[in-house]
């Protein structure tokens, strides 16, 4: 695979691209909030200013009246020192909010900054003004407490989305920190991975993790792919195979000349490729950014509201006013809301990623939940693209199938034809061959185990004047099969039918397929009987034979035509007209180049069932995000009139902190639920 992502074409949701830098993931929060601090910054914040708010708890003059310990814990300047200690957390624990909000004013976006930094700015004015002599109630412990709260929240929040991304992480780690290079004078030097260049040749030991991608130039060995495919059998690996760097050696030593490091290697492609998708807008992302903005106004603007109200019309003092102000703006930060897409994005991203599933257009991949059909090109997607014995037919008493398949792999065995060495395999037993012949056009012959055996064509038999009376070689015909006919001691004693081998795993994609109600057709350039044939093996709704590669984007076109929203699967070049046609363009990981620059998302696998997994994917990531919004927004649009104090005549009050333990609360359940996003096999 080539997948060149510079190639790849532009969409407008795409955003810009982050570059990767010493293995490091670009900021996940950049597109919601570009000055957010980091991880380790937040925990740090939060313990000191967790530190320093426990002399406030100790000299808050509402919580020593509630303890009653007020005239014990009292002395001379405790207010002073108390404002102090309050400034510190302020200023220090603070100043992530108050960065933000000059930020957010800069560029005219107000939002969940904003909100906290005109809370907490609030209770901090005020609260000093009161302690220089101003009449009222000082807020310095729910200052205290909220700031502490909001910076867990960012913190537990940066960790969930990190935590999302750490499938590109492990990839990062797969390759080994250098490589058995094999000079030109025959020795072995190691090198680090980033003086290997192309065509150096390279030795793997056993157990030893491949350091770049290349071809085999000597040895055989199993390889595990695991990591990077998402197949979990090791893969048999000989001489000219291809191998992956960051995949693991099994048993045997290799030599591998290198064909992709750096940026060009698969690996480096894989990240790239699932850092783009993570990185790019969602659609369901501009409806979450739509409601943040509108929740910020409303907030700022209920905040206002909220003051007019208690003091003009229901008569309350400044600082009660002022608490249910701040309660308000605490309580409607968009938090969760901000979180809610992102999120999902990041660890449906990621899994697919894990699953050998790579989404290169996320706009697409999220309209999969809507898709009413899938159209599979035949050779090479529901079949594996080479020939294989189906049937073997006896057509005498006097012989075996087991022996007439042995007769006919031992005579093939020595043949280089497609068909031949399909028969070969279909045989472990094999017997020497004397006097082996090729019968030109027609077949081959050769002596075994004393017996004169022939594997010919339709051609010959007739050639030879030889009837065939048995209707079932009719039958197999008329499926588009091959067949050929042995002879043994010049009479005929069998018949071998070969076709395309259906894929193992396509009638069970299929299955999964209609019972996710989505209809299932076949596009191929083989004739109605093949085409037929296969579409009888694999259950599918509709096939179109005989359809010249030129034609294939027409006739998904066609389909569109009829109201149908569809992807299309496929591997080869001429299927990529046809792959950007379509609502959804799969390509089959193992085809060509210009298949998967055409795609929405990569098969690495080239599995049929890989596609029931985008399908489920698709629907699952649309649930959770959906299912984030409304709790967010829900949550938001019935707790602000709490906040505010409508339900006050009923002795419901929430106090700024225990608003900000809400929000928190929301954020954490959203982060959560992200979470539990899951594939289904």
């Amino acid at each position: 695979m080539n997948m060149t992502t510079a190639d790849q074409p532009k969409t407008p949701e795409s955003e810009p691209r982050h570059e990767k830098v010493a293995g490091k993931e670009p900021d996940r929060h950049a597109h919601r909030d570009p000055h957010t601090h980091t991880m380790t910054d937040f925990r740090k914040r939060f313990w000191i200013s967790l530190i320093l708010t426990l002399p406030i708890l100790v000299l808050s003059p509402m919580l020593q009246k509630l303890v009653g310990l007020r005239e014990a814990i009292r002395f001379s300047g405790d207010l002073y020192v108390l404002f102090g200690f309050s400034s510190a957390v302020f200023w220090y624990g603070g100043w992530p909010f108050l960065k933000g909000l000059f930020k957010e004013l800069q560029t005219r976006q107000p939002g969940m900054m904003t909100l906290v930094a005109v809370a907490i700015a609030t209770a901090y004015l005020y609260s000093s003004a009161v302690v220089f002599g101003l009449t009222g109630t000082m807020f310095f412990w729910e200052l205290a407490t909220l700031v502490d709260i909001m910076l867990l929240g960012h913190w537990i929040e940066m960790k969930s989305v990190m935590g999302a991304s750490k499938a590109l992480e492990e990839l990062a780690k797969l390759m080994p920190s250098d490589a058995h290079k094999l000079m030109p004078d025959g020795s072995v030097k190691d090198v680090p991975l980033g003086e290997l260049a192309v065509n150096d040749k390279v030795l793997i030991k056993p157990g030893e993790k491949i350091p770049a991608d290349g071809v085999i130039a000597n040895g055989e060995s199993s390889v595990n792919e695991a990591m990077l495919t998402g197949e979990s059998t090791p893969v048999t690996k000989k001489t000219g195979g291809k191998v992956i760097g960051g995949s693991i050696n099994g048993e045997g030593s290799l030599t591998i000349e290198v064909k992709g490091t750096g940026k060009d290697s698969f690996l480096s492609q894989v990240i790239d490729l699932v850092k783009q998708a993570q990185e790019s807008k969602s659609k369901t992302q501009n409806l979450a950014d739509t409601a943040a903005r509108w929740l910020t106004l409303m907030a700022l603007g209920g905040g206002a509201i909220t003051i007019l109200v208690w003091l003009s019309i229901m008569g309350k003092d400044f600082a009660f006013a002022i608490e249910r102000a701040v309660t308000v703006m605490v309580i409607a930060c968009p938090h969760a809301l901000g979180l809610a897409v992102p999120l999902v994005v990041a660890v449906s991203t990621a899994l697919a990623a894990k699953n050998g599933l790579l989404i290169r257009n996320r706009v697409s991949f999220e309209g999969a939940r809507k898709l009413q059909a899938v159209i599979f090109d035949k050779t090479g997607t529901l079949t594996e693209g080479r020939f294989g014995v189906t049937d073997t037919l006896v057509l005498s008493k006097d012989i075996d199938e087991d022996t007439l398949r042995q007769y006919a792999a031992s005579v093939d065995a020595n043949s280089e034809h497609p068909i031949a060495k399909a028969i070969a395999a279909s045989s472990e037993r094999k017997s020497p061959v004397e006097n082996f012949k090729s019968i030109m056009g027609k077949g081959v012959e050769g002596r075994v185990e004393g017996r004169e055996i022939k594997v010919v064509s339709p051609g010959f038999l007739r050639e030879q004047k030889i009837e065939l009376a048995d209707k079932r070689i009719e039958s197999l015909q008329a499926q588009g099969k091959t067949t050929v006919f042995v002879l043994v001691d010049g009479k005929l004693k069998g018949a071998i039918a070969l076709a395309d081998l259906v894929r193992t795993e396509a009638k069970q994609a299929i299955d999964a397929l209609k019972a996710l109600d989505i209809r299932c057709m076949m596009l191929t350039g083989d004739n109605k009987a093949t085409a037929k044939w296969v579409s009888d093996q694999v259950g599918l709704d509709e096939y179109f034979a005989e359809v010249l590669p030129q034609d294939k984007a027409a006739k998904v076109k066609e389909i569109q035509s009829r109201g149908v929203r569809v992807a299309m699967t496929g591997d080869g070049v001429n299927d990529a007209p046809a792959l950007a046609q379509a609502d959804l363009g799969i390509a089959i990981g193992a085809g060509s180049d210009v298949a998967v620059e055409t795609a929405d998302v990569i098969l690495v696998r080239s599995n049929p069932l890989d596609v029931v997994a985008i399908m489920q994917l698709s629907r699952a990531t649309y649930r959770k995000m959906i299912q984030n919004l409304v709790w967010a927004t829900g949550y938001n649009v019935f707790a602000i009139p709490l906040a505010a104090g409508a339900l006050y005549a009923w002795g419901v009050l929430l106090t700024p902190a225990l608003g900000a333990v809400l929000m928190s609360a929301s954020t954490v359940i959203v982060a959560i639920n992200a979470r539990w996003l899951r594939i289904k096999r």
